[in-house]
């Protein structure tokens, strides 16, 4: 047996390896909501069960979870469209002119603990009374999606060649021009994985959500933390609106893991 076997099948076994644990993880899930809450506190474990979907309506009729669908929609969508409409210009920027201080600066902001940010925001948003409302809420998710996309696009930027932006500019366009006729059109894989992995990660985030959403505003991560109390812990009611949560994006990156890969090898390439 050659080396390139021998590697061929260490990959393999490396790759089944770490695909093993988060299948087992989200299979687990799904079967938490299938069951009844009798038979997720049996031990040992059932694995063979008849399933119900009894718990995926209780999660929809009785905790109100369609609303912290679309809660949790509109601040990851608005969230990410802004931070795509200030961090292009702003990757662009950084990429053409050599930035590199400023790019910095957004690495260690992004880097910076999360919880560092929560004490200053309350207190802002307490004293213009914007606790538990969209804006708020989305203005702290821009911490998180704004320097992905920034730091994401500054790689396909710089790939742009900048001859064609040169020969542009010479016909008469201007840098504004050049930047939406051509590194916009010829960066649009990266645009969309930043936009998919921004969505993603503002779709899940829990700390924001849980001390400065309320009733009108409540996210789907918070929904699910609900469903544990100082008594009880319905893990049933968990399992379900967890595979609720994952699904949208679960489906959402699938139809889109062409882009997502296409986009990131690009800009690991280009970076």
């Amino acid at each position: 047996m050659n080396k390139t076997k021998i590697y061929k099948i260490l990959f393999y076994i490396g790759m089944i390896i770490l695909i093993i644990p988060p299948i087992f993880v989200f299979a687990w899930m799904i079967m938490i909501g299938l069951k009844t809450g009798v038979q997720n506190i049996e031990y040992p474990p059932l694995f063979i069960f008849r399933p119900t979907l009894e718990n995926f309506k209780a999660v929809f009729q009785q905790h109100n979870f369609l609303k912290y669908l679309t809660n949790s929609f509109i601040i990851a969508t608005f969230a990410t469209l802004i931070s795509l409409f200030i961090g292009l210009p702003a990757a662009y920027s950084i990429a053409r002119y050599k930035q590199r201080n400023l790019s910095l600066g957004i690495l260690v902001a992004r880097m910076t603990p999360f919880v560092s940010y929560l004490l200053p925001w309350y207190i802002i948003f307490r004293k213009l009374n914007l606790i538990d409302t969209f804006t708020a809420l989305i203005t702290t998710h821009l911490i998180i999606t704004l320097p992905m996309i920034i730091w994401l696009m500054i790689a396909f930027f710089e790939g742009v060649p900048i001859e064609l932006e040169e020969a542009a500019l010479i016909d008469g366009c201007v840098r504004s021009e050049t930047f939406l006729r051509i590194a916009i059109p010829l960066s649009k894989n990266g645009i969309i994985t930043s936009a998919i992995i921004s969505f993603i990660f503002s779709w899940n985030q829990f700390l924001f959500s849980l001390i400065l959403s309320g009733p009108k505003t409540r996210t789907v991560p918070v929904a699910v933390y609900n469903f544990m109390s100082y008594g009880k812990i319905d893990w049933a009611g968990i399992g379900a609106a967890a595979t609720i949560i994952v699904f949208p994006v679960l489906v959402f990156a699938f139809f889109a893991k062409n882009k997502i890969v296409e986009g990131l090898t690009k800009g690991a390439l280009k970076g």
